[in-house]
């Protein structure tokens, strides 16, 4: 299966895709940080169980890891640059260009695969269900990749890519539950732990506490897990907790239940506007995920918190990102339980947290119809 999941596998995969990707940047946003360390107003509160508790007022400094300015808009291009050069490292390009590769995606691995398959003239097949973002379906198809259409659950997902590498005989590169697609998403947190602590050095008011301190956390969004368990991996061993995000709705949080329970959740049906966050756990992102001493804790948000938290990246930062990007701030702005518990470990000093922007891949008309109800009852 190639090479560890070790923080120096991570390093190597680093050294491999760094001429595929872009070295995206890392922001700091003066009005998102006093509004993480503000506690949240009884109102919010209302019908949850925090209700007629003291709010928590964690001292926090944000820092966003901008993957939407990643290619195709996402971080999936680091995973899947580094599967494919190891799959030509293994088997020879020549091999691989005649039987080409294959994978199911919603969208933002569909589009890194094609690119990365496309920048070494490898055929493509992907499978892609059929509600995917008609952005993301238009992407995958630019870049050259034959696009099969499935159901929306991972099952149906998986089921049709068999069928399509039964025909075609393409190697399978797996949208998330694999060690090089993992070590590959985990080369973002490399760049984050670096980018934060040289912003840090130029400029000590960016941090809480300590002058020379550089992240205390980084959280990010998790679905299949690719991206949250290569950060774990990445950054374990450095002092860095490391937090997963997911939204609630229809039992998207499978992540945080599972581990709650002890056994990795299989199936997930949901249409949770966070489309890029509706698949479970894999065999290899759950034992990374599932193991405390590499990820201290998953929390989940509600729509309405997610919608809240992109609003203010659109609006404040002037960031364009798509719901599942946000669901780490979200998490760090209104998820009650994670923000005591930052209250708690950090103290009076406070925490850097690294926050990861996942991708950017929506339309002006998505984003429309997202928030249309909001606007229909304020015009109300």
């Amino acid at each position: 299966m190639g090479l560890p999941l070790t923080r120096d596998s991570v390093l190597q995969a680093h050294e491999l895709v760094k001429p595929h990707i872009h070295l995206t940047p890392v922001q700091t946003n003066t009005t998102l940080s006093i509004l993480a360390s503000t506690p949240q107003s009884p109102d919010a509160l209302k019908g949850t169980q925090w209700e007629g508790q003291t709010p928590a007022k964690p001292n926090v400094r944000l820092f966003f890891k901008c993957e939407n300015f990643q290619r195709i808009g996402a971080f999936k291009v680091r995973g899947a640059f580094h599967a494919v050069k190891r799959l030509i490292e293994e088997r020879g390009i020549e091999e691989v260009r005649k039987t080409g590769v294959a994978t199911h995606s919603s969208g933002n691995h569909a589009q890194a695969l094609a690119l990365a398959a496309k920048a070494f003239h490898i055929p493509a097949h992907i499978v892609m269900p059929s509600v995917s973002t008609p952005s993301k379906i238009a992407g995958t198809q630019a870049q050259g990749a034959t696009i099969h259409f499935s159901g929306s659950t991972s099952q149906e997902r998986e089921t049709a890519v068999k069928e399509v590498i039964a025909k075609t005989g393409a190697t399978l590169v797996p949208p998330y539950d694999h060690p090089h697609i993992i070590l590959g998403q985990g080369t973002l947190a490399l760049e984050l732990q670096s980018q934060a602590r040289d912003l840090i050095s130029q400029n000590k008011e960016l941090s809480v506490g300590e002058v020379n301190k550089g992240l205390d956390a980084v959280i990010t969004p998790c679905g299949g897990g690719g991206m949250l368990s290569g950060s774990a991996v990445a950054l374990y061993g450095t002092g860095i907790r490391v937090f997963g995000a997911e939204p609630s709705f229809e039992g998207a949080d499978d992540a945080r239940r599972g581990v709650e329970a002890g056994k990795r959740i299989e199936s997930v049906k949901t249409l949770t506007i966070a489309d890029g966050l509706r698949t479970p756990l894999g065999e290899w992102t759950w034992k990374v995920v599932s193991n405390k001493s590499m990820v201290q804790g998953l929390y989940s948000v509600t729509e309405e918190q997610i919608r809240g938290a992109m609003r203010l990246v659109l609006e404040r930062m002037k960031c364009f990102v798509e719901p599942s990007a946000v669901v780490g701030l979200a998490t760090i702005l209104y998820n009650e339980e994670f923000r005591h518990m930052v209250e708690r470990a950090a103290g009076d000093e406070g925490w850097n947290i690294g926050v990861v922007f996942s991708g950017g891949n929506t339309t002006v008309e998505a984003i429309s119809k997202l928030f249309a109800p909001v606007i229909d009852a304020k015009a109300e």
